[in-house]
C-alpha cells in the first residue's frame, strides 16, 4: 500500500492549512492510499508525524507557503512541494503526479 505523509502550513495558519490537509486526505483516499497529514497552524502543530511515519512514507508532500518547522526530518525522502492553494484546488492532480513519480499505474 502506498503511504504518503504531508505537512500543511499557510501564512495565517488558519483556513488554507486545514483546507489543504482535507483536500490531500480526500484525494489520497480516492486512490486507495494511506496518508497522514501534520498541520502547522495558528494553534501549533497538530497530528505530528513521528519517526515511524516518516521512515515508512513513500512520498512527502509539503504545502509550505511559510517555513515548515523541523523540515530537516524529511531530508532522506522524496518530497513534493506545492502551495496550499494548489493543494486545495488540485489535490487530485498532485496524486497523479505522485503516482507517476512512484511508478504506480
Amino acid at each position: 500500500m502506498t503511504l504518503l505523509i504531508a505537512v500543511t502550513a499557510c501564512p495565517t495558519g488558519v483556513a488554507h492549512t486545514y483546507m489543504a490537509a482535507e483536500a490531500l486526505l480526500t484525494a489520497a483516499q480516492k486512490k486507495g492510499w494511506s496518508i497522514k497529514v501534520e498541520t502547522q497552524g495558528a494553534s501549533g502543530v497538530e497530528n505530528e508525524l513521528n519517526s515511524s511515519d516518516i521512515e515508512n512514507a513513500d512520498m512527502v508532500i509539503l504545502t509550505n507557503d511559510v517555513s515548515i518547522k523541523n523540515e530537516d526530518r524529511f531530508t532522506h525522502k522524496k518530497i513534493v512541494r506545492v502551495g496550499s492553494n494548489t493543494a486545495v484546488r488540485h489535490a487530485d492532480k498532485i496524486m497523479v503526479k505522485i503516482a507517476e513519480n512512484l511508478g504506480i499505474v
